[in-house]
């Protein structure tokens, strides 16, 4: 298959990569046990899952988008090719 026929490069699928990991860490860091009808577990109101799960969730999205915006440096002469 011809490098030319692809839509990102290997730098757009590395941000991508990232991005999705970067959502999933978030993920884990939001999860934990919740309270029940019998207990109240005070920990679900904790600066982890409140704070820093729902950034880096953030960030991870953030850079997904930038990711698939991002025009890599040998992108810019394939319109030069297709002529």
């Amino acid at each position: 298959m011809d490098k030319r026929n692809f839509a990102f490069g290997r730098m757009n699928f590395i941000l991508l990569s990232v991005g999705m990991l970067l959502v999933i860490i978030g993920f884990i860091l939001m999860s934990g046990s919740g309270s029940t009808d019998q207990a109240y577990n005070p920990d679900i109101f904790s600066a982890r899952r409140i704070k820093v799960a729902p950034i880096v969730c953030l960030v991870g999205f953030i850079s997904m988008i930038y990711a698939v915006v991002h025009r890599s440096k040998d992108q810019n002469g394939i319109e030069e090719i297709k002529k």
